[in-house]
């Protein structure tokens, strides 16, 4: 035995050491004990917070297929009320990172509280085509156009991004007069139904959910695209999936490996939806059968945008600061992921 492996054991400083060395018995120190520690610290717990909504299906199939546990990674999905507390989670630290569905005007403003705070590796647009946005009536409501909610009671889901959203869209549209409150998400049909409000602005599945159960229509999908970006195929760019600057750096591999396993999940969305789609259930409001009823959002990840992305996702984050709601210019590009 050397003078160093007597000196450990029989140190009283180095209780941990002398016991990891009787369990590795007739080995030298360090070839059995160090490397499973090293192994448990580059492991680490990958927490990811997302908004019930069905645009964060890429991140729902790739937890419940096992892309992450294939790829060796710990991922905790944590499930909050609204893209606001996701963000907060980040800040403070008590998540890693964001799912596809999350606002991304949300994580903005996480950025602006903390400058550099993340990175955006994914988002989800969505227009006409590729549904996420609504205006929903009662079936029976006979309202043609956002237009005719003039003076009207409309709910929207909670957090900034919505709520400008909302009113943006209805002074667009011409519905002056109509007054906007925050009400969660899956509340939304309710109210309609209870006559609490006479329209809501909403996101997938809650249209599908109400058109399904004959209690709601939606009046216009693809709102934001049209109203807001001006033209009702553009890409909106109003969810992300993120992971913390701080993250990315202290982990650059693991980061690789997680996005590789999320655009599996990605992937299937996009060329299995039929084998995707079981996942909304549990992490949204949409059970069983209708989950196969549920249109789906587009997906592009950060290394695939075009100049014209970057600008339209531009168009929509000026439209905070020009409502006053971000104090300083966000720049999109600034926040996306470039490893």
């Amino acid at each position: 035995m050397s003078h160093t492996t007597q000196h450990l054991l029989s140190s009283p400083t180095h209780p941990t050491r002398r016991d990891v060395l009787k369990v590795a018995t007739g080995t030298a120190l360090g070839t059995l004990a160090f490397p499973a520690i090293v192994r448990a610290q580059a492991t680490p717990k990958i927490r990811i917070g997302f908004w019930p909504v069905a645009s964060g299906l890429p991140f729902f199939a790739a937890v419940d297929k096992g892309y992450f546990k294939e790829a060796g990674l710990d991922v905790e999905p944590l499930k909050f009320a609204s893209a606001q507390q996701v963000m907060e989670a980040i800040l403070s630290g008590r998540a890693e990172g964001s799912s596809n569905g999350t606002a991304s005007a949300a994580l903005a403003i996480g950025e602006i509280a903390q400058p550099g705070l993340l990175k955006i590796f994914c988002t989800n647009p969505t227009n006409a085509k590729f549904v996420l946005d609504e205006f929903i009536v009662a079936k029976d409501n006979p309202v043609k156009s956002i237009a005719d909610l003039k003076g009207k009671r409309v709910a929207s889901g909670p957090g900034v991004q919505n709520v400008v959203l909302a009113k943006t869209v209805l002074e667009r549209a011409g519905a002056t007069g109509a007054t906007v409150m925050e009400l969660p998400i899956g509340q939304h049909i309710a109210a309609i139904v209870a006559g609490q409000v006479d329209a809501c602005y909403t996101l997938e599945p809650t249209g599908t959910i109400g058109r399904l159960n004959g209690t709601t229509r939606n009046l216009e999908v693809g709102v934001i695209a049209k109203y807001v970006l001006g033209d009702p195929m553009a890409p909106w760019h109003g969810g992300s999936a993120s992971l913390s600057s701080e993250f990315i750096a202290k982990y650059p591999e693991i980061t690789k490996k997680y996005i590789a396993a999320y655009k599996r999940g990605v992937d299937l969305v996009k060329t299995q939806p039929d084998v995707a789609r079981p996942s909304l259930k549990g992490y949204t409001a949409i059970e069983g059968a209708l989950t196969a009823e549920v249109p789906m959002s587009d997906y592009l990840f950060s290394s695939d945008f075009k100049p014209t992305d970057v600008a339209h996702f531009q168009k929509f984050y000026d439209l905070f600061t020009e409502k006053g709601i971000f104090n300083r210019r966000v720049l999109v590009d600034s926040m996306l992921y470039k490893g």
